[in-house]
């Protein structure tokens, strides 16, 4: 089974890809107060969302770095609809490969639920730190433990331990390579299972309308472990930040 065929199933009815609410994401383009010369790169936007929404709201110039090709025809297809492809670049390609093109030539960097694409957390504030003006702002999303995990979480988590910092860590690492911290937020549990049952009821629909589907077994048996292993440890284990950094 394509990894991706399931995120993008599971993610069909999502405006964005984590555990976020519209209100929080508003504050966060709000408490940006950009310009429309701003320039701004967002590393893993899925269908760009919250790229759009800032280009609806202050006009500015906006990278989209998204690897996998359908959500970036996606992205490409909502901009042209709500006519402001013109302000936006989007670049399908590995984030790695993709952000070593640009010199630090941004107001604002984004990286929301993506910092994988950039090889984990310190990766991605290091490389945004290279790319975004001094006095620019660096906004992540990042996961968080919320408590100790289980053994039987974490071996389904997979990773260890130590991959995911606390909530007052992942600030404390971004403070560590020169950014100050402005605002933060975390997903509350209505969060968490807005995100969660939408994930797990897109896989369920998809194939109970499309039961030839041969994707199907597996998808099924995935989201529904998936689905058990949130309700008995993930839902209290599991947290959600973002971050509102000043880079100096």
């Amino acid at each position: 089974m394509d990894r991706n065929k399931f995120s993008a199933i599971a993610h069909l009815n999502h405006s964005y890809y984590n555990p976020v609410s519209l209100t929080k994401i508003n504050k966060v383009i709000e408490l940006l107060s950009l310009a429309a010369n701003d320039k701004i790169i967002d590393i893993g936007a899925g269908k760009g969302e919250i790229l759009l929404q800032i280009i609806e709201k202050y006009r500015s110039s906006c990278t989209a770095i998204e690897h996998f090709g359908d959500f970036a025809k996606q992205l490409k297809a909502n901009a042209n609809n709500r006519g402001i492809l013109n302000n936006i670049e989007v670049i399908e390609q590995d984030a790695n490969l993709a952000i070593k093109s640009f010199s630090q030539e941004f107001d604002v960097g984004i990286c929301i639920g993506s910092s994988h694409a950039l090889g984990g957390y310190n990766n991605t504030i290091e490389s945004l730190t290279n790319k975004v003006v001094k006095g620019g702002y660096i906004v992540l999303g990042e996961i968080y433990w919320r408590k100790k995990p289980d053994k039987e979480y974490l071996k389904f988590f997979g990773g260890n331990e130590e991959d995911v910092l606390s909530h007052a860590e992942n600030i404390f690492t971004a403070q560590k390579y020169g950014l100050i911290p402005l605002w933060s937020s975390v997903s509350t549990e209505d969060d968490w299972d807005s995100y969660e049952w939408l994930y797990s009821k897109s896989i369920e629909d998809y194939c109970y309308h499309n039961p030839q589907d041969c994707d199907c077994v597996e998808m099924l048996e995935r989201i529904r472990k998936w689905r058990e292993m949130y309700l008995k440890w993930g839902r209290d284990t599991l947290g959600f930040g973002i971050y509102i950094f000043r880079n100096v």
